[in-house]
């Protein structure tokens, strides 16, 4: 075989591998399409979802992350480290997110959008309970770069309050985020947890 003929053949199985795989992708059935698989492995946006289900399009993916909270003293205790992981779900029509943290305190969450309120319902679970009832948080993106959503939450003196979480500066770098307690009017703001967050190379 010479050489020209060679490379023909190899051109031709390079091919027909291309149409196989095409053909695979496409054989996949519609309620899973765009779920995670090897190719997506975090999932794709299902294109028939309401378009606020991409507001966490540059989250997709995982980050490298800085987390710092308050401790039962109010002051600042160690920073520590943690992957956060956020996958379309439910055949790309939900977002979920997991933390793994090094100190052993996981948690993740069910982010749903309705396109009705245009707002994003997120339920959050954590090892650090099981209650019978998930707590939830609600809002939306603000801006192209920010994501606000918030909890009725009493101060420990009974001031009525919402506890706040923002996530900011949003790119496909990473983003930031804070967990604050603030007042019904948003002029006193009181923060008690705050995650730096690097996107990791896909």
């Amino acid at each position: 075989m010479d050489n020209y003929t060679s490379k023909v053949i190899c051109t031709l199985f390079f091919i027909l591998g291309l149409i196989a795989a095409d053909a695979q992708n496409n054989s996949q059935p519609d309620y899973k399409k765009y779920e995670p698989s090897p190719t997506h492995p975090f999932g794709q946006a299902n294109p028939n979802a309401p378009e606020g289900i991409r507001d966490y399009g540059p989250l997709i993916g995982e980050c490298d992350c800085r987390s710092v909270s308050r401790g039962p003293d109010q002051t600042w205790g160690d920073t520590v480290s943690m992957v956060w992981r956020f996958k379309y779900i439910m055949n790309g029509q939900a977002v979920q997110d997991e933390t793994i943290k090094a100190d052993g305190s996981h948690s993740g969450s069910i982010r749903q959008y309705n396109a009705d309120s245009s707002k994003w319902y997120v339920h959050y679970y954590s090892t650090g309970g099981a209650p019978s009832v998930l707590p939830a948080w609600e809002g939306q993106k603000t801006d192209e770069h920010t994501i606000r959503l918030y909890r009725e939450n009493k101060a420990p003196n009974g001031t009525p309050g919402y506890y706040r979480i923002t996530f900011s500066e949003i790119s496909q770098e990473g983003f930031n985020w804070i967990g604050e307690w603030v007042d019904t009017g948003e002029t006193v703001q009181f923060p008690l947890w705050k995650i730096f967050c690097t996107k990791r190379k896909q």
